[in-house]
C-alpha cells in the first residue's frame, strides 16, 4: 500500500475525498493506522492557513491502532488524522481504554480537555464559584456543564440558543439566547439566572453573548475565551470592567504538558466509563468529507466522528 484514502486539501478552502501518498521513512512520529477521525472547528480554520503548504491531509485528532494498541492520538501536519493512516504526535498519543468506543474516544480529545481545562486552569476555578457556559449546546459547552460542579463550581449556568439540547446536561439554570435580542437585555437574563454572582464565564462564542456575560459578571471575574462561533468581534467600553476588576483571558489546552494531558485524558475516561460523563457523537463516511465541512460549519450539537474506511 503506497497510497491511501484521505481528505486532501490542495489549496485553502475544503478538503476532496482523494488518494494521498501513505506516510513512510523519516516522518515527525510513529504511523497510526487510523478508525476514526474528528473534526473540529480549528481544522476548518488550518485549512485556510499556508500551514505546511500542499497538498496535505488535514484533521488533528484521532483514534486508531499504534504498536498493536487501541489510542487516542495527536495528528502532525501534513499527515493528518483523516487519512487511513496518520503520524501521531509522539508525546500525544493516549491509551484508550477498554469500555470506551472509538467515537467517546474522539469527543474525550480536544472537546473533552478543551472543557475541562479551559475551566481548571483558564478559569481557575474555585470552590464556591459560579459559572456560566456559553455555547453550551455545542461540545465544548456540553462538556464543560457536566464537568463544571466536579471541578468545584457552587451554581453552574448554561446559555445556548438550542435549549433542548442542553436540558438535562445537569446545570442549576438554562438560559436561551434570542438571535433578536440585544447584550443588556441578555445580561439580565444571565444575572437573574445566576443569583446575581458570575465568577467564571467560558466563552467559546465571542460577540454580543460575550458582551452580555461581562455586563452580568461580578468582582474579579474573569472570561476565559476560546473561540468567536457567534462574531469575530464586539462593541466593547471597557469602563464598566475597571471597577470590578473583571478579566478577559485567552486560553488554548495545547499549552498544556503532555503529562497532564494524559493525566486528565484518563480522568474523562474513566469517568466516561462510568457513565458520568457523555457526549453526543455522529458517525460520518471520508468519502463525504464536503458534507462533513458542511456539517461543522452549521455548529452541530455532537461531536463530528469520520470512518476513514467509508
Amino acid at each position: 500500500m503506497t497510497r491511501m484514502k484521505a481528505a486532501v486539501l490542495t489549496e485553502a478552502g475544503v478538503p476532496a475525498f482523494a488518494d494521498f501518498p501513505v506516510p513512510a521513512g523519516n516522518t515527525a512520529g510513529p504511523v497510526v493506522e487510523v478508525a476514526l477521525a474528528g473534526m473540529n472547528p480549528i481544522d476548518m480554520f488550518l485549512a485556510t492557513q499556508p500551514g505546511v503548504g500542499f497538498p496535505r491531509v488535514p484533521g488533528n485528532e484521532g483514534v486508531g491502532m499504534l504498536d498493536g494498541k487501541r489510542v487516542y492520538f495527536s495528528a502532525v501536519s501534513p499527515y493528518g488524522s483523516m487519512a487511513q493512516k496518520a503520524v501521531a504526535a509522539p508525546d500525544r498519543s493516549f491509551d484508550l481504554p477498554d469500555g470506551v468506543s472509538d467515537e467517546m474516544g474522539v469527543a474525550l480529545g480536544i472537546g473533552g480537555l478543551t472543557s475541562y481545562f479551559s475551566l481548571k486552569s483558564g478559569g481557575n476555578l474555585q470552590k464556591g464559584e459560579t459559572v456560566l457556559i456559553l455555547g453550551a449546546s455545542g461540545i465544548v459547552g456540553q462538556g464543560a456543564v457536566q464537568l463544571a460542579r466536579r471541578l468545584g463550581a457552587g451554581r453552574v449556568v448554561a446559555a445556548a440558543r438550542n435549549l433542548a439540547a442542553i436540558q438535562d446536561l445537569g446545570a442549576d439554570a438554562n438560559v436561551a439566547i434570542a438571535d433578536d435580542e440585544d447584550a443588556f437585555t441578555l445580561a439580565d437574563k444571565i444575572r437573574q439566572a445566576a443569583s446575581g454572582r458570575l465568577d467564571v464565564i467560558l466563552d467559546p462564542v465571542w460577540g454580543m453573548p460575550a458582551h452580555a456575560a461581562l455586563l452580568a459578571s461580578t468582582a474579579k471575574a474573569r472570561l476565559v475565551q476560546i473561540g468567536h462561533s457567534a462574531a469575530v468581534s464586539m462593541p466593547l467600553a471597557p469602563a464598566f470592567l475597571r471597577g470590578k476588576t473583571a478579566s478577559i483571558v485567552g486560553y488554548s489546552s495545547s499549552t498544556e504538558s503532555p503529562d497532564v494531558r494524559k493525566a486528565a485524558y484518563a480522568e474523562l475516561c474513566e469517568l466516561a466509563n462510568k457513565g458520568d460523563f457523555v457526549l453526543p457523537t455522529k458517525r460520518m463516511t471520508l468519502s463525504n468529507i464536503t458534507d462533513i465541512w458542511s456539517a461543522q460549519s452549521s455548529s452541530p450539537n455532537a461531536k463530528l466522528c469520520i470512518d476513514v474506511n467509508a
